[in-house]
Parts: C-alpha cells; structure tokens; sequence
C-alpha cells in the first residue's frame, strides 16, 4: 500500500509517516498544498491523508482537483481541526472518501486507511493464500504450510502483491511504486535483494519464481 501524507505540521506529519512505515505501508509526505497537489498526481497512491488547510494551496481545491482528475484513483482520508457536522458533510461534498477531525486517535486513522486502501482497487478476500502461502494483511502475519515466516516490512509487503496478483506476473515497477516511497532509487537493487531474502524465508520447493524482462510471480 502507497500513502501520501499532506499536512503543514512537520512533526505530525513525520510522526504519522513513521507509524504507517511500521505498518509495512510506503509512505511520502509533502508539507504544503502545492507540492502535495504535485506528488498527488504524479504518483500512484492507495490513499493521501490530506489536512484540509494548508498553505499555498488549500485542501478543499486539492481534492476538488483530485476528485475530477481520471488518471488518479487514490481514496481521500481528510483531516481538519474542524470537526463539526457541516464541516464534515462539506468535505464530503468535495469528493473526500472520508473525514477525520483532529484531534484523532492513531488506530482509527490506521482502520481508515486500511478501509479505503481495499477501496482504492478491485476487491481482494481478507485474507491471501496461494501454493500453500497464507497472509492475513490485518493481522500482519503469514504463514507456509502452516510454518509461520518472520518477515521484515518490505517482504510482507511484496508477498501481499505477489499473492494479491493470484498467479500472474507482477512487474518491478509496480512492486517499487506499491511497497517502496518516492526517496527509493529505483536503480539501487533492493528490490532483488528484498527477494532474495524472501526467497529464502519461504523455504523449498521455490514459489516465487521470476519473470525475465518483467518481474516476479507466485
């Protein structure tokens, strides 16, 4: 899962990038409406946890543009001091997929995002299995045969795109835009030693297999 955050405060902005990080999730902030608007849409992001005033360019345009914008498919989680109904429902009315008003408790707002990230795309089952793999994105867990796999962040989130893709063949480019954020090198290798890695965790017979000239398949 990829998530922009959008959100003048630096530290609250650093604090929640972190905790989504932890969560597995690649995460980019922008600290202004202008930059923000910027990576929005050039950038395919699952979800944008988008603060509702902010300089240069508001939030309510921000996602006035977004709303209307085809090539962006991401889910708008809205977050303003403002809680009221009215505020609420005028978010809403802008093309917000949900509203959050500050302050918010930091399991809700990782709920929310896990919601409308299962939104953000053509519906996958709760929980994903394939040749005897079995993950559980909520839980965070994952298992082989029934042999729990003690995986970092980065190889859970590869698997979980690997399996969501039920046999057919994923490409690097979208498994660097889904699992890793904007500040990744995309000519680093560490997509091929993230597999490597994952390769040797999930044990023999080998599962994962590549693609030449694409990427890899489970």
């Amino acid at each position: 899962m990829r998530v922009l955050i959008v959100e003048d405060e630096p530290a609250l902005a650093d604090i929640l990038a972190e905790g989504l990080r932890a969560e597995g999730m690649a995460v980019d902030t922008a600290y202004d409406g202008d930059n923000g608007l910027e990576m929005a849409t050039v950038h395919g992001y699952d979800v944008i946890i988008l603060d509702r005033d902010l300089p240069l360019v508001h939030g309510d345009e921000i996602c006035r543009a977004l709303a209307t914008a085809p090539e962006t498919n991401a889910r708008i989680l809205m977050l303003t001091a403002a809680g009221t109904v009215d505020d609420r429902v005028d978010g809403l009315a802008l093309g917000a997929d949900d509203y959050l008003p500050k302050p918010f408790a930091y399991p809700e707002l990782v709920a929310r995002v896990h919601a409308l990230a299962r939104r953000s795309g053509p519906a996958s089952p709760p929980v994903l299995s394939r040749a005897g793999l079995v993950l559980d994105p909520r839980r965070r867990s994952a298992s082989r045969d029934g042999r729990a796999l003690d995986l970092t962040p980065k190889e859970f989130g590869v698997l979980a795109e690997l399996l969501r893709a039920d046999g057919a063949p994923v490409s690097t480019v979208h498994l660097l835009e889904k699992v890793w954020d904007a500040n990744l090198d995309p000519f680093s290798g560490v997509l091929k030693v993230v597999v490597h890695g994952l390769r040797r965790k999930l044990g023999d017979p080998p599962v994962l297999h590549t693609v030449p000239g694409h990427g890899y398949r489970i």
